[in-house]
């Protein structure tokens, strides 16, 4: 993160409010695409030439689903045009894609329920602004997109950038231990419900996380074939590795066992010594997300002591993120490593089998992470104002607590302040924002319907 001199905390209090004077608190309301706003459509088009081509249309028709969908595809899009509205020159380690689908439940090591963010495919250093506006025009959109009333999406937009910046007033008071183990768990979500209904939903969606497990996931996925488990195949979303023949070019079961082995050296010697206690049985390709359709995603069926007693392992391709077009690149080579050491600078508690590797034969990175334990995502295409009010609450105090981990929070809240400045300001952005997304998704669509574009069903 940025060096800071030795300062008082009253002096870097001050310095944050200093900072008014170059971006006024205002300032950040507006929203007018660049005259030399890169083509949109071509942003999207520029990723997908590195990706798997016959996942491709895949991607593409997840993306026409609404409004929302193309807009937790197109992370891209939204760097290049924040890149050009105004910051204050304070950064922390940014999740790069902080709409409100990528918050959700897993389980700690300790294992507890917790809520935190959960994607970290575009990490890296950049200005606290650009997630926040993100995250404040994911509300937006969203609340459009489940037809909720004018008002209400604003007033959903407003909650989730008060949110956060009362909370950032609240860790700028801390001390700063106190703010790396701060932790929100699934029972202090239920204490924070403002209405039973809303304790239940919130009771009911952490009843439900705790099913998602590898045996769950064994049971899903998996099928017994002569005595022994092995992945279904469900093409195009699941296909075992032994039927993708050349469609991964120079990628076969020798080289991802390869690269197993050596993520399995590379972990912490705990995580070593319980690796050791598993063997792969089986692998597949899985598609995965909306914006990450086509990229290299691979899962690994693992046995312990017995058939019984599985584990499944996520093996993510790790791309450049769309943030170093405009900030300073990451210090890692490895695009995997980047992705885990973000993870556990944004997150109080991460999951034990994080790791990276790199597969030379290809020149792709990916890392590791376990596929299922305890997942758990709100249903956002069914909540009414209320539950957006609510999500926007745990929204906006984990992205601040996330940043006030890797950032300045005494500097940051002296920028917000106590008024409701800056949540005004917000809101009129998303508000602007959710129309460029309306505008950019129907130029997708057309498109795709005039045929210069192709989607496929995912069936197909």
């Amino acid at each position: 993160m940025e060096s800071r001199p030795r300062q008082t905390v009253e002096q870097r209090s001050k310095f944050g409010k200093s900072l008014r004077k170059q971006a006024p608190r205002t300032s950040h309301g507006q929203w007018c695409p660049a005259s030399a706003r890169p083509d949109p459509i071509g942003l999207l088009e520029e990723q997908n030439k590195n990706r798997l081509d016959w996942l491709v249309p895949v991607r593409r028709a997840r993306m026409m689903a609404s409004p929302f969908a193309f807009y937790r595809g197109g992370a891209r899009i939204m760097a290049a045009d924040l890149s050009t509205t105004p910051v204050t020159g304070l950064t922390v380690q940014a999740c790069g894609d902080a709409h409100l689908a990528n918050f959700g439940l897993f389980a700690s090591p300790e294992r507890e329920l917790v809520f935190d963010l959960n994607d970290f495919d575009e990490t890296l250093e950049g200005p606290w602004e650009w997630d926040l506006k993100r995250l404040a025009a994911s509300f937006m959109i969203a609340a459009r997109h489940n037809q909720v009333d004018h008002g209400e999406c604003r007033k959903a937009t407003g909650r989730v950038v008060q949110s956060y910046r009362e909370a950032m007033n609240d860790f700028a008071a801390m001390r700063t231990t106190d703010i790396w183990y701060a932790l929100l768990k699934a029972k202090d979500i239920v204490a924070w419900a403002d209405s039973r209904r809303g304790a239940k939903r919130v009771a009911k969606a952490g009843v439900k996380a705790k099913t998602k497990h590898s045996r769950q996931a064994l049971d899903r996925l998996a099928e017994e074939v002569d005595g022994q488990y092995r992945i279904r195949s469900e093409p195009p979303l699941l296909v075992p590795l032994r039927e993708l023949g050349q469609k991964l070019d120079r990628v076969n079961e020798k080289v991802i066992r390869e690269a197993y082995e050596a993520y399995a050296r590379g972990v912490s010697p705990d995580c070593r010594v319980l690796l050791a206690h598993f063997r792969p049985v089986d692998i597949a390709l899985k598609v995965v997300g909306v914006g990450s359709v086509g990229t290299r995603c691979f899962i690994l069926l693992l046995e312990g002591r017995d058939r019984d007693d599985p584990l499944f392992l996520q093996m993510k391709e790790a791309t450049t993120s769309v943030l170093a077009e405009h900030l300073p690149p990451s210090p890692y080579e490895n695009q995997g490593r980047r992705v885990v050491e973000g993870q556990r600078l944004v997150q109080t508690s991460s999951d034990i089998f994080l790791g990276w590797t790199h597969i030379p034969e290809t020149g792709n990175d990916f890392y590791w992470r376990q596929l299922r334990d305890w997942k758990g995502a709100a249903d956002i295409e069914t909540m009414r104002a209320a539950d957006l009010n609510r999500y926007a609450r745990l929204c906006g105090w984990t992205l601040a607590r996330a940043h006030a981990r890797s950032g300045d929070p005494v500097a940051i809240a002296g920028y917000l302040g106590s008024s409701d400045t800056f949540d005004q300001a917000l809101t009129e952005f998303a508000e602007h924002y959710a129309d460029q997304n309306e505008r950019d998704y129907q130029a997708f669509l057309e498109e795709i319907r005039s045929g210069r574009l192709q989607a496929a069903s995912e069936l197909s």
